[in-house]
């Protein structure tokens, strides 16, 4: 589900507090270049990675001062004065794995993740497609170790990658959504959306989330306050 523009600031700004201008910066996980090309109004230099060719050709157009490559996250290369992490935990095969290439080919690590769920007004989407999912007991229990929203997990996954936490933090975004159909449009478009729609149509759906969100209404469109968490980090020893 894609998200309004210009959420990321208020977690960017963390991300490269006390990151003095001129630093060299590895973005990883880059996407479509939009963090890249805050770090370089800040003055800072900054080299993207990313798998998909589609979102390296956007991030070129993004933040065209930047350069960009294709590279993984699991192995990086190159000596960074900061490598930062922003929403790519959570995508990659080895969270450890990554942790520990960013210590090993950057002075300082940042890296951000979602707070827990219920700690984010985006738990309001699944609360209201709830009635439309199925039971509960007949849904399929993700598998692996507990989330990295959790911050015990967290710090301790970048024990093992052996960095030294310096500092875990708290960031409150605000999502703002104009009007309702770019609220509703996004969800829509999602699998979980999809499934709902094709139970009980686009239009219980759209009733239902509008419904579940008026608390959260601003004006002519809605205001969502989400949690992130920004870890400081570096090799240990």
């Amino acid at each position: 589900m894609s998200s309004p523009e210009g959420w990321g600031e208020p977690l960017y700004d963390r991300v490269l507090a006390g990151i003095a201008p001129g630093s060299s910066v590895l973005d990883v996980g880059c996407g479509p270049g939009v963090f890249a090309a805050f770090a370089q109004a800040r003055g800072m230099t900054v080299h993207g990675v990313d798998l998909s060719r589609a979102a390296l050709a956007q991030a070129e157009r993004t933040a065209p001062g930047a350069t960009f490559a294709i590279g993984d996250a699991h192995q990086l290369s190159g000596e960074y004065d900061v490598v930062a992490l922003v929403q790519v935990l959570a995508h990659v095969t080895n969270p450890v794995k990554v942790l520990q290439e960013a210590g090993r080919v950057g002075g300082a690590v940042r890296a951000t993740v979602w707070g827990r769920e219920e700690e984010s007004d985006i738990r309001l989407f699944g609360e209201a497609l709830e009635p439309f999912l199925p039971p509960k007991d007949q849904r399929r229990t993700p598998a692996g170790p507990p989330p990295l929203t959790d911050p015990d997990r967290f710090r301790k996954v970048a024990g093992l990658a052996g960095l030294e936490v310096t500092a875990l933090d708290e960031v409150r975004s605000p999502f703002a959504y104009p009007d309702e159909d770019s609220l509703v449009g996004p969800l829509l478009q999602s699998d979980l959306g999809r499934y709902a729609a094709n139970r009980a149509g686009p239009a219980a759906v759209r009733t239902a989330v509008l419904d579940t969100f008026e608390p959260r209404r601003n004006g002519e469109g809605y205001r969502l306050e989400n949690l992130f968490r920004v870890m400081e980090a570096r090799a240990a020893g």
